[in-house]
């Protein structure tokens, strides 16, 4: 998976929303792009840990697509829980 740009032209979550939704809610702040981006990274680590591949190589392949983070937010990120 390549990494997300989450501008306008891009719909990282058109398996969930359509583009022209996915448009009016982000034009009018109704999508949070960390959120999102946090989504798309918990959806990589599980696809990478499918695959066979541990824990710590899985969010070391996810920090070079988002170099930006360090390993512990990563971690953090999927390790979460939700709801």
């Amino acid at each position: 998976m390549d990494n997300i740009n989450l501008s306008e032209n891009i719909n990282p979550i058109s398996g969930l929303i359509s583009d022209d939704v996915y448009a009016i809610l982000l034009k009018n702040g109704l999508i949070d792009k960390k959120l999102v981006r946090d989504f798309i990274i918990r959806r990589k680590f599980v696809s990478l840990r499918a695959n066979n591949i541990n824990s710590t190589d899985a969010i070391e392949a996810i920090l070079n697509e988002y170099p930006y983070l360090q390993f512990d937010t990563i971690r953090k990120i999927v390790y979460q829980r939700l709801g």
